[in-house]
């Protein structure tokens, strides 16, 4: 028998989440057969076993969140097991040590021994002790009865006799409240007796009971229709409408007495119950796990850390749309998705070689500023998992075309939720395209380990002042505004300026990049 416990997806990461089972007990596997699909803070992972053999236990359930070696399969290949070591059996030390006389010593029969805990499989095993009473419950019983000098003696006699059992424990526990509830004690017990039937035969979740509370639904007139006659939503809505109907009703052609109607408040509020047991209104829980908890303490670390400042600056992207319409013609780039965003991806790159500054970081261990000599680009995705960032290696030394090639892959990847952790990891600088949904600027926060990002707006046809002195005129151009996040720390407001400034100089003459190579 093998286990196959959960490695280490490396980046650091130290848990996953078990998203699908591809196989399931008594199925037949080889090595490197594909057994399990789970879920990292960056990536979705399909997980091979290394051993070949019958699946004789899935060790844990899809959606449990599992540390690094944790065993989550296990795997008959036909070896044999060590069996536990049997829990040997232990002699009950006597409840009750006699006390050996003043200047005698007790022998060792007399003295309790702690009881010995036996090594299993795993740790150990419990300790072999005998299950004790408190005896004060039954004296407390005996000290209520004493309060009540007057009550019947076949009353006392039965209390007597039921000092172990539930009643006597009950009627025991209102020994503390003798002086304010003088009931005689068989009201006290009749009373426990009924409160206990009614609540072993009330079965109704937390949820269903508040939308009785709600709605004024008494849960012990209904009878259940779910599992083991459970009350169940719908039970409590039918009951609320009949409650309803049944006040109108009464409340017609009623003279003396008036019967209760329900106000506009009540009538209100039982139709939001009924509104949330039909699923409409309420509230959803999401455990927080995965890529929406990586990202969450990545943005609330450089949201706190790095110092952002935001410059936005406006352009006529005019040139750079006939570019986009020039190059989705060429064949050089056929199969290749041509938009603006890989031209703003390429005038990045070549602003960078302008400003090399930009693409730095803040290393706070050595007290150092690290500039990086190559550009990973990153590119910003929306995903159903939530954000991620992966990026482009060496982004600055693809042609157009392979860099077009490179996007195209990237966010398909990511949508599909195939990222592998390492193309998330060693970005330099980031590109977010908000524009896409028809966002024109933003405030972004930058990715862990960089110093700038820029939001990409939306580009709309917009009246655009072109031309100078005799020749200015008002025409309909294509515009958007482009938004850099830095890191104050690293980017001057001077350095994060000139770099804006080239990056919009670029979309409005992409002619310029042959000129600043």
């Amino acid at each position: 028998m093998r286990e196959f416990k959960l490695p280490d997806p490396g980046e650091g990461l130290t848990e996953a989440d078990i998203v699908t089972w591809r196989v399931a007990v008594g199925d037949v596997v080889k090595v490197n057969d594909i057994v399990v699909e789970i879920e990292t803070a960056k990536s979705l992972v399909e997980l091979p076993v290394p051993y070949a053999g019958t699946v004789a236990a899935l060790l844990v359930a899809e959606g449990d969140t599992v540390e690094v070696g944790t065993a989550i399969i296990a795997i008959d290949d036909g070896t044999s097991v060590p069996a536990p070591t049997p829990v040997a059996a232990v002699p009950v030390a006597a409840p009750v040590a006699e006390v050996a006389p003043a200047g005698e010593v007790a022998s060792p029969a007399s003295v309790p021994q702690e009881p010995k805990r036996t090594a299993v499989l795993v740790g150990y095993g419990v300790k072999q002790t005998e299950a004790k009473r408190r005896p004060r419950r039954k004296q407390e019983l005996l000290q209520t009865v004493a309060h009540y000098p007057d009550e019947e003696p076949a009353v006392r006699e039965s209390v007597h006799a039921d000092a172990s059992s539930g009643v006597g424990e009950l009627v025991a526990a209102h020994s503390t409240h003798v002086l304010r509830d003088r009931r005689p004690l068989t009201e006290l017990t009749e009373q426990h007796t009924a409160d206990a039937a009614g609540q072993a035969r009330v079965l109704a979740k937390p949820p269903v009971r508040k939308l009785a509370k709600d709605l004024g639904v008494d849960l012990g007139s209904l009878h259940g229709t779910g599992a083991g006659g459970s009350i169940t939503r719908e039970d409590v809505v039918a009951a609320g409408h009949a409650t309803s109907a049944t006040v109108e009703s009464a409340g017609v052609g009623q003279s003396a007495p008036a019967a209760p109607t329900l106000s506009a408040a009540s009538a209100a509020s039982s139709a939001a119950g009924a509104a949330r047991a039909a699923g409409e209104r309420g509230e959803e829980r999401v455990p927080i796990k995965g890529v929406r908890k990586a990202t969450a303490a990545a943005m609330v670390g450089s949201a706190f850390t790095a110092p952002h400042v935001t410059e936005w600056v406006e352009v006529d992207v005019s040139a750079t749309m006939e570019l986009v319409d020039r190059l989705k013609k060429d064949r050089e780039f056929q199969g290749v998705k041509v938009t603006p965003l890989l031209v703003l991806a390429k005038a990045m790159c070549v602003a960078v070689r302008r400003n090399p500054g930009i693409n730095a970081t803040w290393d706070e261990v050595a007290q150092e500023i690290v500039t990086k000599r190559y550009v990973n680009l990153g590119i910003a995705a929306a995903t159903p998992r939530g954000l991620l960032v992966p990026n482009i290696k060496d982004a600055d030394l693809l042609p157009m075309r392979e860099l077009g090639a490179a996007i195209n892959a990237l966010t398909d990847t990511a949508r599909e939720g195939r990222t592998q952790p390492s193309d998330m990891s060693g970005g330099t600088i980031t590109i977010t395209n908000i524009g896409v949904f028809g966002i024109d600027a933003g405030t972004p926060i930058l990715n862990p380990g960089e110093s700038a990002l820029l939001a990409f707006g939306s580009i709309t046809r917009k009246p655009w002042v072109v031309g100078s002195g005799a020749h200015e005129r008002i025409e309909p151009r294509w515009v958007t505004t482009l938004a850099l996040s830095f890191d104050h720390r690293v980017v001057d407001g001077e350095l994060g300026s000139r770099y804006l400034a080239d990056v919009a100089a670029l979309l409005a003459d992409p002619a310029k990049a042959l000129v600043w190579g």
